[in-house]
């Protein structure tokens, strides 16, 4: 067993450990503690695969950036009605619905002719990189920006009293 492959297990530990964490938790700050830690594992993944540009834009990106944005919108807004009840009915249909679809990615994962490995794999440099995302992808790089910008800000908006509320 390489040293590669045990990064590669620790890592993919620790990215499903944190999705799980991201979805059991019923607290908002300890399910997005738990979405840094599965992102930061994925990037990790991205450093074994020699992707080192995936890897600062996933810690960069995601793991700071949404992260923080996601915890302004959830902490700005605020419900106006008492406690909601987590579970319904259709928790059975969703794990039925995750169990099928963990099936059917198994069975084409092991049925898959996966191509052989490249002994000397061609890696885009920095230089190029850069010059596509910011000729060719400016447009919508921008346009995400202004996307979660108009998300936090409808946060703000919708977080402020109404006429006549007191906090």
């Amino acid at each position: 067993m390489t040293t590669v492959l045990v990064f590669f297990f620790i890592l993919g530990g620790m990215a499903l450990l944190g999705s799980v964490g991201t979805v059991a938790s019923r607290n908002v700050v300890h399910a997005a503690l738990s979405l840094v830690l599965a992102l930061l594992a994925v990037a990790g993944l991205f450093i074994l695969l020699l992707a080192e540009f995936l890897a600062i834009v996933q810690v960069l990106i995601y793991g700071g950036a949404i992260t923080i944005i996601l915890l302004f919108a959830l902490m700005l807004t605020r419900t106006r009605e008492g406690p909601v009840r987590l579970d319904n009915a259709q928790r059975r249909f969703a794990l039925i619905g995750a169990g099928a679809a963990f099936a059917v990615l198994t069975v084409v994962i092991m049925v898959s002719d996966w191509p052989a490995p490249i002994d000397n794999p061609v890696r885009p440099g920095f230089s190029r990189i850069s010059e596509v995302l910011f000729q060719q992808w400016a447009i919508p790089f921008e346009a995400a920006s202004l996307v979660l910008l108009v998300a936090l800000i409808g946060a703000i908006v919708i977080s402020r009293p109404e006429k006549g509320e007191r906090d």
